[in-house]
């Protein structure tokens, strides 16, 4: 059974920083693609960030230079580096994995991805 675990959300203050964190496990063959979304209540949800076997990374216009996606395959880890936090960057952040190779221009879009964790909710105050 594919599990995807994430951690590290929490409350921050605007200009602050946090690491999100995605387990994952159950998985009999490697992953293509890996990503971070989030969404806000009312929202849709929006692709953030998104790196491939290679290290190949995408990043949504809002998030660049300022969020970092990276996996430690050793680890089964996933991470999101959050700088320079936002209160519009507040939202629930699920991370997923997608098994196989889509598109450059589709990585941020949810239809690439096969399983989803069950999502850590960051809040920045302003």
């Amino acid at each position: 059974q594919v599990q995807l675990v994430e951690s590290g959300g929490g409350s921050v203050q605007s200009g602050g920083s946090l690491r999100l964190s995605c387990v994952f496990s159950g998985y009999t063959y490697r992953h293509y693609l890996m990503g971070w979304f989030r969404q806000d209540p009312g929202k849709e949800r929006e692709g953030v960030a998104a790196i491939d076997s290679a290290g190949r990374t995408n990043y949504a216009d809002s998030v660049k230079g300022r969020f970092t996606i990276s996996q430690d395959n050793a680890k089964n880890t996933l991470y999101l580096q959050m700088n320079v936090l936002k209160p519009e960057d507040t939202a629930m952040y699920y991370c997923a994995a997608g098994l196989s190779p889509v598109s450059w221009w589709s990585r941020l879009l949810q239809a690439a991805y096969n399983y989803w964790g069950q999502g850590t909710q960051v809040t920045v105050s302003s």
